[in-house]
């Protein structure tokens, strides 16, 4: 090592309370230009409403990618989100309320299937209703009950159409099935010669 150098080295030493120093104690030359000496500030409420968004659109049987779509944020923003210990506390809680609504509505549903059971025996059972009634109702009560029973009201529109109207429709049609490619002409021609 040269003189010089050690001279400087020394002097930088002995200038310790001036110099700035780095964890180690080693001189810096100059700030780091990318930390700045403000705190970075949070959005809470923010951030706390996309996590309750995050977990309802879960709890809605979204996978985790397509949330991440929905929300335009990286798919391990979500993923990070269901695992972390708030979001599985809050699935669970929402799990749990929507678990306590299926029971109360099953509960309800069984009521009204006792009470309907028994008014159908009470009608099979009386002697003042006929044949034809009791035997609707037996059927009625077995086919509901294994859930094969057929629709008994198809719900339909019908409309008017003139003349011109059907022509016009007619006229649509064959445009559209000649662009599809699915039309095929026949000739008059032909169709007489094979009578």
């Amino acid at each position: 090592m040269e003189s010089g150098e050690a001279k400087e080295i020394l002097e930088v030493l002995n200038n310790r309370e001036t110099a700035d120093k780095s964890l180690y104690g080693f001189p810096v030359r100059e700030k780091d230009a990318r930390r700045s000496s403000e705190r970075k500030r949070y959005d809470i409420k923010g951030l706390w409403s996309r996590h309750k968004e995050i977990i309802n659109l879960d709890s809605l049987g979204y996978k985790g990618t397509e949330i991440a779509k929905m929300l335009g944020i990286h798919p391990v923003t979500v993923s990070m989100t269901l695992n972390s210990t708030l979001g599985s506390e809050a699935k669970l809680t929402i799990r749990d309320e929507r678990d306590e609504e299926y029971s109360q509505l099953r509960e309800e549903v069984m009521d009204l299937t006792r009470i309907s059971l028994d008014k159908y025996r009470e009608i099979l059972h009386a002697e003042s209703a006929g044949y034809k009634i009791q035997k609707e109702v037996a059927d009625i009560v077995t086919l509901d009950l294994a859930g094969m029973r057929a629709p008994t009201k198809i719900q339909s529109t019908s409309m008017v159409l003139g003349k011109e109207e059907i022509a016009e429709f007619k006229k649509r049609g064959i445009e559209a099935a000649k662009l599809s490619g699915h039309l095929i002409e026949v000739s008059s021609e032909s169709s007489e010669s094979t009578e």
